[in-house]
This record gives C-alpha cells, sequence and structure tokens, in this order.
C-alpha cells in the first residue's frame, strides 16, 4: 500500500490592506501543519480584489512571514490565472449552472432577503425574471439546479468533522463577478486544486465557504481536500481583528525591531489555548 502524498497547505493574502495577527495565527497553523507532515507550506497572493489591491504590499507580506520566522513556496498569484476562471465560468454558464445578475446590494436589502451566514441571501430577483441584456451583470450559482446534479454531498473539517453539503445558509452565490472573470469562491477553488492543497487551513468565519467550495469541486471533477477552520483570534471589544478595523499592522510592529519569531511563540502558545 503506498504512502499518502504530502501534506499542502497554504496561506492566500489579499494585498488590499496590512497583515495583522490573525493573518499571522493562519499563516503559522498552515506552516507548521504542513512542515509537520514533511509537507509543502504555500504562499499565494489573491490580487484580484480591483483597486483595492496594491502590489507593494505582496512585498511586505513576504517580509512579515519571514520576520514570523515561517519559510514558504511561492505559487502563481490570481491575477496570472483570469483566463482560466474565464474559462470555467463558461462551462458552467453552458451547463445552464449560472444565471445573470444585475440587482445591487441596496435592491437586494430592499427586496427583504432574509439574512443567512454571511449577509443577506440573493431572494432570486433575477432567476424569475431575467435583467435586461445591457445592464453589467454578475453571474450566480443556480443551487438547486448545481445539487440536483451532484447529488448529496459531504466535506471534512478536522475539528468538526463530516459536513453534509448545506448551500441554504448562502443561496445563489455569485461566481462571476461584474468586473472580473471570478469571485472569492470560483478562483480560490480553483486556485487550491491548481496548486495541490490538501488541507484547506482558515478561520472559522469561512466555514459556511466551504459549502459552496466543495460543490464546486463536485461540479468540476476536482480534487477535494480537507478542511480546518480555525478559531480566531478578538480584539479587546470580542471582535475579530481585520483590517477595515484598523487592527494593529505586523509590518509596524517588525518595523519597531520587535522579535518575529518571538511572537510567533506566543501565537503559537495562544492557538494551544484555544484548542484548534
Amino acid at each position: 500500500m503506498s504512502d499518502p502524498p504530502p501534506m499542502v497547505t497554504r496561506f492566500a493574502p489579499s494585498p488590499n490592506g496590512p497583515l495583522h495577527l490573525g493573518h499571522a495565527l493562519s499563516a503559522i497553523i498552515a506552516h507548521d501543519l504542513a512542515k509537520a507532515g514533511g509537507g509543502r507550506f504555500l504562499l499565494r497572493i489573491e490580487d484580484i480584489d480591483g483597486p483595492r489591491s496594491r502590489p507593494e504590499l505582496a512585498g511586505e507580506f513576504r517580509r512579515d512571514l519571514a520576520w514570523l520566522g515561517l519559510e514558504w513556496d511561492e505559487v502563481p498569484a490570481q491575477s496570472t490565472r483570469l483566463d482560466r476562471y474565464a474559462a470555467v465560468a463558461e462551462v458552467l454558464k453552458a451547463r445552464g449552472l449560472l444565471y445573470p445578475c444585475t440587482c445591487t446590494r441596496t435592491e437586494i436589502a430592499a427586496a427583504r432577503a432574509r439574512a443567512g451566514n454571511v449577509g443577506f441571501i440573493y431572494p432570486g430577483t433575477c432567476k424569475r425574471t431575467p435583467p435586461a441584456p445591457d445592464r453589467a451583470a454578475a453571474w450566480r450559482l443556480d443551487s438547486a439546479r448545481a445539487l440536483a446534479e451532484t447529488g448529496r454531498l459531504v466535506w471534512v473539517d478536522d475539528l468538526a468533522g463530516s459536513i453534509p453539503v448545506d448551500l441554504s445558509g448562502l443561496g445563489d452565490v455569485v461566481l462571476m463577478r461584474k468586473d472580473l472573470p471570478a469571485s472569492y469562491h470560483l478562483a480560490v477553488t480553483l486556485d487550491d486544486a491548481a496548486d495541490g492543497v490538501t488541507l484547506v487551513t482558515r478561520g472559522a468565519d469561512l466555514f459556511a465557504a466551504s459549502h459552496v467550495h466543495r460543490t464546486l469541486q463536485a461540479l468540476l471533477g476536482l480534487p477535494v481536500p480537507r478542511w480546518h477552520h480555525h478559531a480566531l483570534l478578538t480584539d479587546d471589544t470580542g471582535q475579530k481583528l481585520a483590517k477595515r478595523r484598523g487592527s494593529p499592522a505586523l509590518a509596524e510592529r517588525r518595523l519597531a525591531g520587535e522579535d518575529g519569531r518571538m511572537l510567533a511563540a506566543q501565537l503559537r502558545l495562544q492557538h494551544l489555548r484555544l484548542g484548534t
């Protein structure tokens, strides 16, 4: 009986703001899980966030990770993969699994959409009444049609066990944005398959997204990894650390002369206390 392939994990930050302690913990967990199993830890820059992406931050990210004492292999950034995203999206369109949607967030909220796992669940306005073709459209996954095609699915989280796929808390998510050939869901699913990722490590705030990603893997015949959704670091108010709330940047601590390896050791201890 052959040995299982080496573990491959990844850290995939978006250069739309500096890294903070929450990012450091995610990177450390992914790094340590891979290295403990003699595997590979990958760095992938997810740089397709339009004008919010700041190319110069990718270099800062590399310096931050090195300062923490991490070692990685770098794979191509998302901006080099747009043609692949577009080609796969066209396949999904041809199979009748996507439909165009011109609704804005304001229109979705005005339609009294119900709250889901992440924001409002799209009420299906454009699925019931196709939009005018002259309006810019995003393309949504028809979740009911997708699950009818895949049948029952499960995915496995190292901490939570076997999870049945359930898209009811997310609805028909966007797979192609109005300005790009892929949303986060499509891009990250294709990237993880292309990069050979066997264990997807990320924060518990993205737990629900894995229902979508497992569905796409089944629709596209992609390899199925395991997942590891770790607990989040929080600030003094109990909110998760986030760029948009101005959580202190790793680069500031690095440039102030703090010992990055010692900080990484402290985060490992904190991770143990979180039990994840």
